[in-house]
């Protein structure tokens, strides 16, 4: 039975998060490289944002669950376990500033118009 690791649910939603700024994203770039025509079919993916920023949503607070709410320190635990803990909890917040960054963008892009 496979578990959901920290990593996999930090991996989750970066893809989920890509996949919710896709509509906003998606049109830009393929403008920047030239293939407009492109641009068209991903706005069809905005029915889907509403779903998508939830499921990155649970990820990330699935996430915050594993790395905060339920490792109590243990008295055996040794030094490479705590590391690996706080090593998994930078990379939590590293990439909890950019996924929510990229879900904030489309609300904050009319401000820097």
């Amino acid at each position: 039975m496979a578990f959901i690791t920290v990593t996999r649910a930090l991996f989750a939603s970066v893809l989920t998060g890509m996949g919710a700024s896709l509509c906003c994203y998606g049109p830009a770039i393929l403008m920047a490289l030239g293939v407009g025509a492109w641009a068209l079919y991903l706005t069809t993916v905005s029915s889907y944002r509403p779903l998508l920023v939830g499921l990155t949503l649970l990820c990330l607070g699935f996430a915050l669950n594993r790395l905060y709410l339920l490792p109590a320190y243990a008295a055996n635990w040794s030094r490479a376990q705590r590391c690996a803990l706080a090593r998994q909890r930078r990379w939590f917040w590293w990439t909890a500033t950019l996924v929510l960054g990229l879900l904030a963008a489309p609300w904050l892009a009319p401000l820097f118009r």
